[in-house]
């Protein structure tokens, strides 16, 4: 058996198997000349494209009737194969593809090593989708220079990294091509800078020589005689050249007498000019004081305590001491059943919360304790148990439990608390009173703006109320002015009693409290307005922030006659941001960022208050320039981390029960408790009283026209206007591709007809890569409006 196997083993190996997939010399030579002539083919079928494709368009689907003609060189098969690799493909980065093809013919037709052949493939599909999509990106308004791939491609990264991520993907791109297929480094950049200043810098010198006045007076005057004698005398010439022949350290540079005394009083009013103004000022001081803004209404009185209701219970938290022993003996059961050891617990008793910190025991993991959230909520039959783990300053783990009897916060005891009364702040505002029951009071002005978030009927509007409360009980009319938006229109009227003393609103405007949109729109566009101004203002004094400009302006230090006067902060207020997103958008995100961005240092701030703090209504710019949150009780864990960054707002128990960050650390308030009637007995109070002649007026600002910069006229308009219009009102979809399809018409005059559409008020503006609004509703108001345009 083992000598039939060692004889058949010879007869297995001597005979080759044939490859299936080898092709012969001469098929090669035919299929190279092949590809090589059809690479051509396409290359003039490509490039024709370009300039005959809008006549060819409506032939792309009578490619089978023959007496049909393309005007593309290639006739109908050019017009249909340009069409579908260039326009439906990836535009002008097409040429790539003819290349690569004709490489490959070549490579065959002369039998060359097809070893690099693939890698230049590679590297040929990846410039063009990168010429594809960089074309798509840099020329928006033209699918042909990138292709559908291109735009497509394009849209889809936009949606999901915005135009600066793909900018950033296809620098990376390029630097990726760059590097891997050119060997750039930045040595090599830097060598070659180097080399090139290098030679510029030796160029600049052969002509500085030879254009030197000095060398051409020494040729002139020994130019008769011989070589010799040239070198000596330009030698000596030399020598007798006073300022070359001294030593660089006897260069002195005089400045005549008369110019010497100018100079020292030009620099002498320059010092003396500040001090003379500093003189001036405090001789004015001494003579009339510092200016007061408050003395136009120097008999202003401030709301008085008695206006405010002693909500609650009188003398503070009562303590049960029978519920903090069941809860504590609880947690510390549910802690064992998990094998939780505890070293110690304590409670802290806050007006509605409870805090229990522990320390368990060593080698205990505070991620297992912080898993056990759920658990721990179910032991004590508790809503709004929140775990800290750990707690920030402290070597202890926190749990926040409600109590059974909440205590009414009211804004009465916390108005009338030392911490508020004694606040050394530009903007005080009292919140409420913490888990340990201390007055919680921050500053506004340090803030810089403030955003609210929390569902409906969990103490927004009534947080709102505390805030304003806290500003006009320390804060007189001169000092400060509100701007409320109110789009819901009954949570802030009652601050229409003191318009005169503390609101302000364009001209002409009727009602200081703004609903409208439009209005709303306007007073943003406004208020940036002012922010300019303000700058400008602050520039002129040479300062950096709005207290150190009333300061130097209540020094007497800033001329009025240059159009300095004394700036109120202004507090801008707005109920319900998400309305006005929905209804007005980028008009309103727009100016809203752009005050949050700038407005810090001119006395600006911004109070945004919206019911769903969804990442559509917060977007990122705006959430970037609000550090200061606050949250209420929200309905998931989603709108806690969009409000927060962090979860808990959703384990709030309502009524006032909030969450507070300034970037740093949470931590838990209980919201001071302000009725709308003590609100109304505050703003009549105020009302009552003298007031200044009119509301404080922010700059005129005039809104863009409504109508469309593009303008044609009716004579001008397209055979195809009609049908184009009909197409639209009956799709309610403005768009030039949809008129393309429907009317089987070129880009370009699909494109004409949709300007002429917008300038007769059928469809919107552009918008980007989203379809046009149509504004006529159906086919009745699109005949009632073409017919009154016929009369």
């Amino acid at each position: 058996m083992a000598k039939k196997a060692s004889k058949s083993k010879p007869k297995a190996t001597s005979t080759k198997k044939k490859n299936p997939f080898m092709i012969s010399k001469k098929n090669k030579i035919i299929l190279g000349s092949l590809l090589v002539l059809f690479s051509i083919a396409l290359f003039f079928s490509f490039v024709s494209f370009y300039f005959t494709w809008e006549d060819d368009q409506s032939l792309l689907t009578e490619f089978k009737n023959r007496n049909e003609e393309a005007k593309n060189l290639l006739n109908k098969f050019g017009a249909s194969i340009s069409h579908f690799f260039v326009y439906k493909g990836f535009g002008i980065a097409t040429l790539i593809i003819p290349f690569l093809l004709c490489l490959t013919g070549i490579y065959m037709f002369l039998g060359l090593d097809k070893k690099g052949l693939a890698k230049k493939w590679i590297w040929g599909l990846l410039f063009l989708v990168w010429f594809s999509i960089a074309f798509g990106f840099f020329a928006v308004e033209s699918p042909l220079l990138g292709g559908l791939v291109g735009y497509e491609m394009n849209d889809f990264l936009q949606d999901y990294t915005g135009k600066i991520g793909v900018l950033l993907l296809l620098v990376f791109g390029l630097v990726f091509i760059l590097v891997r297929l050119f060997d750039v480094t930045p040595e090599g950049v830097a060598e070659f800078f180097k080399s090139k200043r290098n030679e510029l810098s030796a160029d600049f010198k052969r002509s500085k020589t030879s254009d030197d006045p000095e060398y051409i007076e020494d040729e002139i005057t020994v130019s008769n005689e011989d070589e010799s004698q040239v070198l000596v005398d330009t030698y000596t010439h030399k020598e007798e050249i006073p300022h070359l022949a001294k030593d660089e350290d006897d260069f002195k540079v005089t400045v005549p007498k008369e110019e010497e005394e100018e100079l020292a009083m030009e620099v002498e009013q320059i010092v003396e000019e500040p001090e003379e103004i500093d003189i001036l000022a405090s001789k004015l001081v001494d003579d009339f004081g510092e200016f007061d803004p408050t003395l136009e209404l120097g008999n202003y009185k401030f709301p008085t305590i008695d206006l405010l209701d002693a909500h609650g219970v009188s003398g503070g938290i009562t303590i049960n001491q029978e519920e903090l022993e069941e809860n504590k003996d609880k947690i510390v059961e549910t802690l064992k059943n998990y094998k939780i050891g505890i070293a110690q617990i304590k409670a802290t008793i806050g007006p509605t919360v409870t805090l229990y910190e522990i320390v368990p025991d060593a080698g205990i993991r505070i991620s297992k304790i912080k898993n056990l959230e759920d658990d721990i909520a179910l032991s004590l039959a508790a809503l709004g148990i929140r775990i800290i783990a750990p707690i920030p300053g402290k070597g202890t783990i926190g749990i926040e439990v409600p109590n059974k009897n909440a205590t009414v916060v009211s804004m009465r005891s916390v108005i009338a608390s030392s911490k508020f009364q004694k606040a050394e702040m530009e903007l005080p505002i009292a919140f409420g009173k913490t888990i340990s029951n201390e007055t919680f009071v921050v500053d506004l002005a340090k803030m810089p703006h403030l955003l609210m978030a929390g569902a409906t009927g969990q103490g927004k509007s009534v947080g709102l109320n505390a805030v304003l409360t806290s500003l006009l009980y320390k804060k007189h009319p001169a000092e400060v002015k509100f701007i409320l938006v109110d789009p819901k229109k009954v949570e802030l009227t009652l601050y229409n009693k003191i318009e005169r003393h503390f609101l302000a609103k364009l001209p002409d405007s009727e009602e200081a409290i703004i609903t409208d949109n439009t209005k709303v729109i306007n007073t943003l566009n406004s208020l940036c307005i002012e922010m300019d101004n303000r700058y400008e203002l602050l520039k002129l004094a040479m300062v950096r922030n709005l207290k150190e400009y009333n300061t130097k302006f209540k020094a007497r230090k800033l001329n009025p006659n240059d159009g300095h006067k004394y700036l109120p902060y202004i507090v801008l207020v707005i109920d319900e941001f998400a309305d006005l997103i929905m209804t007005a958008g980028k008009e309103v995100e727009t100016p809203i960022a752009r005050l949050a961005q700038l407005a810090r240092a001119i006395g600006i701030h911004l109070i945004v208050a919206t019911q769903r703090p969804s990442v559509n209504v917060i977007t990122g710019i705006i959430k970037a320039n609000f550090p200061a949150r606050i949250a209420f009780r929200v309905t998931s864990k989603i709108d806690s981390r969009t409000i927060l960054d962090a979860q808990g707002a959703d384990q709030l128990i309502g009524r006032g029960d909030m969450l507070y960050t300034q970037g740093n650390d949470v931590t838990r308030i209980q919201c001071a408790f302000v009725d709308t009637p003590e609100v109304a007995k505050i703003t009549e109070y105020i009302g009552s009283q003298r007031a200044y002649p009119e509301a404080h007026e922010l700059p005129e600002y005039v809104g863009e026209d409504s109508g469309t910069s593009v303008d044609y006229d009716i004579k001008d308009r397209d055979k195809m206007f009609r049908e184009a219009a009909e197409v639209i009102v009956i799709a309610q979809q403005g768009s030039a591709s949809l008129i393309q399809r429907k009317l089987k018409l070129g880009y370009n005059r699909a494109g004409r007809i949709i300007d002429q559409l917008e300038a007769a008020g059928i469809v919107g503006p552009f918008e980007g890569s989203k379809a046009r609004q149509v504004l006529i509703p159906d086919m009745a108001s699109l005949q009632q409006l073409l017919d009154n345009e016929s009369l």
